[in-house]
């Protein structure tokens, strides 16, 4: 029989994300967070050695996960460490190609995990991209590994920060093919995805707004075509299939209107576009969500912050929120996988 706690805590995923950084850390201050453990259950993806040092350091204790009950209740944070691999040679705060190995592989197992729906979601702490590549993973970063793991070619990354949802056209990809991917296919398709994951938020029907791409939207042709030519008739598109959705509009003042509470998401055209505006809205508490895979997977949005690695000081606000948007995510979808039992 399941528990009503079971829909209200699924079992969630971390991965420690590259040992060299902050990830373990934050990973281990998180999971200490009584608010934390009240909204899912959690296992941690990951080195075991590794965090057992992070969590000795913020004082909480972690034990190995059996892997054939990785949904018991225990008070320790669990780790599932499938490799048991010695990683005390490989440096803090440095590149090095056996935490890339590490980091890349927790997230691999992890997907694994959600694909045989073992657990609810997936939360990543952060990976260094040149670190994953030099161990042999070569992609630009978690989005593209996990486009790649589920088979998810058209896969996006949404950023949410306090007031700000925002999702991206292209990301790591130069500006010149950022522009060229500015298709009226692509576009729709992420008007689309953008709906869809606002739904699974818990917004019931959003309000979207699509960035231009040239400067005032292109101001009627004057400084650039794309505008007009791909992304209004991508908007009327979707417009015609009932979603509520307005644009292109100017870069420089959509954002901020979005904050208002004028829309509850925003599409951007490139990385910078839309990157720049959620770290202004919240550096700490921003996270990213991968939208247009078979799993939830949410992920701070900052990096593995090498110079401050080991010292204790990182902030788990931007795990915390990862971790709660995808408790959310999942009892909204009722993806509460391998439930509690009464």
């Amino acid at each position: 029989m399941t528990s009503r706690s079971a829909i209200q805590r699924p079992l969630i995923a971390v991965t420690m994300g590259d040992p060299a950084g902050v990830g373990p850390e934050i990973t281990a201050k998180a999971l200490a967070n009584s608010k934390i453990r009240a909204v899912c259950r959690a296992v941690v993806v990951g080195n075991l050695r590794t965090m057992e040092r992070a969590a000795g350091a913020v004082g909480v204790n972690v034990a190995a996960a059996d892997p054939d009950a990785l949904d018991r209740e225990i008070d320790e944070i669990q780790v599932h460490d499938p490799w048991g691999r010695d990683l005390s040679e490989a440096p803090v705060g440095t590149v090095d190609a056996r935490s890339g190995a590490a980091a890349a592989e927790a997230v691999i197992e992890a997907t694994k995990l959600a694909l045989d729906g073992r657990v609810a979601a997936i939360v990543t702490a952060p990976i260094n991209k040149a670190a994953i590549n030099a161990a042999g993973y070569h992609y630009a970063g978690h989005t593209e590994l996990l486009a790649d793991l589920t088979d998810s070619p058209g896969a996006r990354m949404l950023l949410v920060a306090p007031g700000l949802r925002v999702i991206h056209n292209s990301t790591h990809v130069s500006l010149r093919e950022a522009i060229d991917r500015v298709t009226r296919e692509n576009v729709r398709h992420v008007i689309g995805l953008l709906d869809e994951t606002l739904r699974m938020m818990a917004i019931e029907r959003p309000r979207l707004a699509v960035c231009g791409l040239n400067p005032h939207a292109g101001e009627g042709g004057l400084f650039g075509h794309e505008d007009d030519a791909f992304i209004r008739p991508a908007i009327q598109d979707a417009r015609n299939d009932g979603l509520d959705v307005t644009g292109p509009e100017p870069g420089d003042t959509v954002f901020n209107r979005a904050r208002n509470g004028a829309f509850d998401g925003v599409v951007a055209m490139y990385h910078d576009q839309g990157h720049v505006a959620v770290k202004v809205a919240g550096f700490f508490d921003g996270i990213n969500v991968s939208v247009g895979l078979p799993i939830i997977r949410t992920s701070v949005d900052h990096g593995t912050a090498f110079d401050i690695a080991g010292q204790g000081i990182a902030r788990a606000d931007s795990m915390e929120m990862a971790i709660e948007t995808a408790a959310t995510m999942a009892v909204s979808t009722g993806r509460a996988a391998a439930p509690e039992t009464a």
